[in-house]
């Protein structure tokens, strides 16, 4: 039986900062079924890839040899009786081409789909679908961005997963592939992720100004929508948007410009004052001849900033540091060396 199979959320920067952290850190399950974190662990840099987003809708079609071909809206399974800004319609006059591009992906990549589905996603874009991007004024096409291959039947093991999508396209039949325009690339330190974001939002700016995928049609100077940025971090991807502020239909949060200098201020300050010493000296204080506990930490932490702000005031001053600025910073600081304190008093 035909069952929908959704394209998933794209997430925001934030949600992916948050996403690397924990599958970075995570260990394992305790007894009780609890994670086990180890936040010590250095982070990654990641290569993330950008192709233009385009302001339609999101459309795509599905195929395996128990419940033959079917076509997709978002959250539904379309036809032409019963469509989608005619992407249906669109579909069911292309449907050879679509079943060949079944073929090649099962072949390329060896899926059985008497046993799996193959689902291509796209962008379905163009006159009529949506307004105030330059997009919305070149014919209706579809713009291939992904292919997703899942089982048929229910399996609680089997994690659905994506395949390289680049090679899809037939321009003579208006189909085409995101990565048929520009491209770009930015790499993401997560250890310090957000110093990414001006990168992130200087692309986004270009893009906005001029959008390349209407710019390639021939249309120059017309509005682009924005951004979708993509990596790979153990056998997970990974997607992010980015829209731009002239796209006032959106309600997506924006991404907030870094001062880039201000944040190395502040990593060269906390190098400079979490030292060796004061941190010895707020053990001294909070454990008073105890073993380390992790439950102090907080207070441990808590020392630190106070006796940093009690004694760095002039310096911070300086360098035009606020507290709050600076809070985040000295915490991090001081959990890591906490945490190889207390590995190194039980043997690790």
């Amino acid at each position: 039986m035909k069952k929908h199979i959704s394209y998933p959320k794209i997430q925001q920067f934030r949600n992916i900062i948050s996403t690397i952290n924990r599958e970075v850190t995570f260990i394992k399950l305790d007894e009780n079924g609890e994670a086990i974190f180890d936040i010590n662990i250095k982070k990654p840099i990641l290569t993330f890839k950008g192709t233009v987003k385009l302001h339609g809708t999101n459309a795509s079609v599905c195929y395996n040899d128990v419940d033959g071909f079917w076509i997709q809206s978002r959250k539904n399974i379309i036809t032409i009786e019963k469509d989608n800004a005619a992407f249906a319609f669109f579909v069911e006059g292309r449907k050879d081409t679509f079943l060949e591009f079944i073929k090649s992906i099962s072949k390329k990549y060896n899926i059985d789909t008497s046993k799996y589905t193959i689902s291509i996603y796209g962008e379905w874009a163009g006159k009529g679908i949506q307004k105030g991007v330059g997009i919305s004024k070149l014919e209706k096409g579809l713009y291939i961005f992904g292919i997703k291959i899942s089982k048929i039947e229910k399996d609680d093991n089997f994690n659905s997963y994506w395949v390289n999508s680049s090679f899809l396209s037939d321009k003579e039949n208006n189909i085409f592939n995101v990565e048929d325009f520009k491209t770009y690339t930015v790499d993401v330190d997560f250890n310090n992720p957000h110093l990414a974001q001006n990168k992130f939002i200087e692309i986004t700016n270009e893009i906005e100004e001029e959008c390349p995928v209407s710019k390639a049609f021939g249309l120059e100077k017309e509005l682009g929508e924005g951004v979708v940025w993509a990596t790979e971090f153990k056998g997970n991807i990974h997607r992010f948007k980015v829209k731009g502020e002239k796209h006032s239909v959106t309600k997506v949060k924006k991404l907030a410009e870094v001062d880039v200098e201000k944040i190395n201020s502040i990593l060269e300050f906390v190098d400079y004052a979490v030292t060796k010493n004061r941190f010895e000296q707020a053990i001294e204080n909070i454990f008073v001849k105890e073993n380390l506990d992790i439950k102090k930490l907080g207070n441990l932490i808590k020392w630190v900033i106070s006796d940093i702000i009690a004694e760095e005031t002039d310096t911070m001053t300086k360098n035009g540091i606020e507290p709050k600025e600076v809070n985040k910073y000295i915490s991090n600081k001081v959990r890591e060396m906490f945490f190889e304190s207390l590995n190194k008093s039980v043997g690790l």
